[in-house]
């Protein structure tokens, strides 16, 4: 699967994965370094790092903390995406 952009997303854990109480997106339930592309508020590419999956409404999204240009300098991030805003870095 790839993105508008063409470039290749994250995958998501396997359908068969649980939904609740799953590790970390790492193999063995570390973050796992991701691209966090156009996040709300802040349009470009940000490098983040992807905590965790969860499945709503049939769609995957993911856990990461990015952080942004703010006012008076970086600013840390941590919320849900959709899959599809998340690459592999």
């Amino acid at each position: 699967m790839t993105s508008a952009a063409g470039a290749v997303p994250l995958l998501p854990p396997s359908p068969q994965a649980p939904v609740t109480g799953q590790p970390g997106a790492g193999d063995r339930g570390e973050g796992r370094h991701c691209w966090v592309r156009d996040p709300p508020d802040s349009p470009g590419i940000w490098p983040g790092l992807l905590v965790e999956w969860r499945q709503r409404d049939g769609a995957w999204q993911g856990r990461v903390a990015y952080t942004v240009r703010g006012p008076h300098g970086p600013a840390l991030v941590e919320t849900w995406l959709p899959a599809a805003r998340l690459e592999p870095r």
